[in-house]
């Protein structure tokens, strides 16, 4: 994989994907952002959330689950020092879908949170507490 991150002004980057895709990331206001972009420990956690989310849906297709919609509520802690890594994050699945078997999405979750997703895996071998929950909704 390969990326690009140019700096462009004040507290303001673009990055760029080795698929071409672009982002704007920032600073806080006192590292000269102006709330124009996403900031760079944020743009971790919508990458594990997309990892997870991934991994869930698949497995659920898989298994024939009638999903109509996922999303995921992530929740994190930061420690309180210089570096400010994550010290917990929480992953919290709200699936909705028609005759879902709880069986299949707690195994999606399990497989996903233990198994595949390589962002969460990674975060958790270098410390990170991570946990995951689901709900699930019928629709009708």
């Amino acid at each position: 994989m390969q990326a690009r991150v140019k700096w462009i002004e004040n507290g303001m980057f673009l990055g760029e994907s080795g698929t071409g895709h672009t982002v704007v990331m920032e600073g806080s206001p006192d590292e000269g952002g102006r709330e124009f972009g996403i900031r760079p420990m944020e743009m971790l956690l919508l990458g594990m959330g997309g990892c997870s989310s991934i991994d869930v849906i698949s497995i659920l297709k898989k298994a024939r689950q009638q999903v109509s919609d996922c999303y995921v509520e992530i929740s994190a802690e930061r420690v309180d020092a210089v570096p400010a890594t994550f010290k917990k994050i929480h992953l919290h699945f709200v699936i909705t879908g028609k005759n879902l078997k709880e069986s299949h999405i707690e195994r999606a979750v399990n497989l996903s949170a233990e198994k595949y997703c390589s962002a969460s895996i990674m975060l958790g071998r270098a410390g990170v507490e991570i946990s995951h929950d689901y709900k699930i909704c019928e629709q009708e």
